[in-house]
């Protein structure tokens, strides 16, 4: 598949400050387009929860919009709010909720509201009587990840006082919806079962009374890998910032996407150091050999895994390092060894861009055993975001 990317060399970092977070919005744009032709008749969803995975709410949301989508997905209600007081006025779906919330706000801004629950419908329903409008909700289904959704004798209880509040204009059904357990293994078992599980409860809401004007089932994992499963709409997160869901079977490039996340600091000090030094707290790392150290100013605070003590990858110049004993608070050191010429100010890439040669956040996932997701959404509010190659 051929890669539509920015092919833009990594800026390096701004002078002056410790860290930050380089935010290529070309290549949201590029990867939404991206995925939108691998969509085919289907619409494309930009999910931005989770100030768009790290990336920057608002930005990111402009950049995925310019690039096809045509909805935005969060997972909670001020996100939601935040987008349409900035101006965006796509279709916007927030689907994860608690009592009490204000659905009378989001019934005012055209909020779509995932509804899986009972008292959500309730409380939705009175929030369209109190605002004089028609509230618009997707029918969110437990098809067989036992999280959020509705399933059983639920299920038939929303779908009865839904197909009664639609005759009366009270709702208006936009979509029924549901998601995946093992979508990033798409040869396993349940993928299957769960979209014929899908497709029943498609049936089952068409006797009831509801035809929703979208169905859709579809993360990144599935947008990549499943035409099968993209029906009317697709919700890809993940690759929109360049990062693959399925990293044991493909790289972000192999699905024409780049990695959107540059996350970089600048070396605060080097300094000489004898064989048997001990470093960083509980000397969890020693020195073999006269080395030189070099101080970078992230740690924990910034997002940066304490449990990469040893083991996260980190690269000065052409050359890779891997952490050097524990990281702190604010700070973690690297063995550049002796014949290093790093000096203080010098650029340090925790992650970046894979196809220029850069540590990827999955070479991180892969060296501290977690997920490529959960780096770019831990990276700090302290980190601020450097925005590149598109208007914010």
């Amino acid at each position: 598949m051929s890669a539509t990317t920015t092919n833009a060399t990594p800026a390096p970092a701004p002078p002056g400050l410790p860290a930050c977070a380089q935010v290529d919005l070309g290549a949201i744009t590029s990867n939404v387009a991206a995925l939108k032709a691998l969509a085919g008749n289907a619409e494309v969803m930009a999910v931005v929860k989770a100030d768009a995975y790290g990336h920057g709410l608002l930005p990111s949301a402009r950049a995925a919009l310019r690039g096809g989508a045509t909805w935005l997905g969060v997972a909670q209600l001020p996100e939601a709010v935040e987008l349409r007081r900035a101006g965006i006025e796509a279709p916007l779906l927030s689907w994860l909720h608690v009592p009490g919330q204000d659905f009378v706000k989001a019934v005012n801004l055209g909020i779509d509201l995932g509804i899986s629950t009972t008292w959500a419908l309730d409380q939705v329903l009175a929030a369209a009587t109190v605002s004089g409008q028609t509230a618009r909700v997707h029918l969110k289904v437990d098809t067989g990840l036992g999280r959020n959704g509705a399933w059983d004798a639920d299920l038939e209880a929303l779908l009865a006082t839904l197909a009664s509040a639609q005759a009366k204009q009270a709702v208006e059904v936009v979509g029924l919806f549901s998601h995946f357990a093992y979508a990033d293994a798409p040869q396993h078992p349940t993928v299957k079962a769960q979209q014929e599980r899908f497709e029943g409860i498609v049936a089952q809401a068409e006797r009831a009374g509801i035809r929703p004007q979208v169905r859709h089932l579809a993360n990144s994992a599935a947008t990549l890998t499943n035409p099968s499963a993209h029906y009317d709409l697709v919700r890809p997160g993940l690759s929109v910032y360049g990062l693959s869901p399925v990293p044991d079977l493909a790289a972000p490039e192999d699905f024409g996407l780049r990695e959107a996340m540059r996350l970089v600091a600048r070396l605060s000090s080097v300094k000489e150091s004898p064989a048997g030094q001990g470093v960083s707290y509980g000397h969890a790392y020693t020195t073999s050999e006269d080395t030189r150290l070099g101080l970078v100013p992230m740690g924990y605070s910034d997002g940066v895994p304490r449990h990469a003590t040893n083991v996260g990858p980190v690269q000065v110049g052409s050359r890779r390092y891997a952490v050097a004993g524990r990281v702190c608070m604010d700070q973690f050191v690297l063995d550049l060894g002796r014949d290093s010429t790093a000096k203080a100010g010098d650029e340090v890439v925790l992650f970046g861009v894979g196809v220029e040669g850069e540590p990827t956040a999955q070479d991180w996932a892969a060296a501290i055993d977690t997920i490529n997701y959960e780096l770019v959404t831990r990276v700090g509010a302290r980190v601020p975001r450097v925005y590149l190659g598109g208007d914010t």
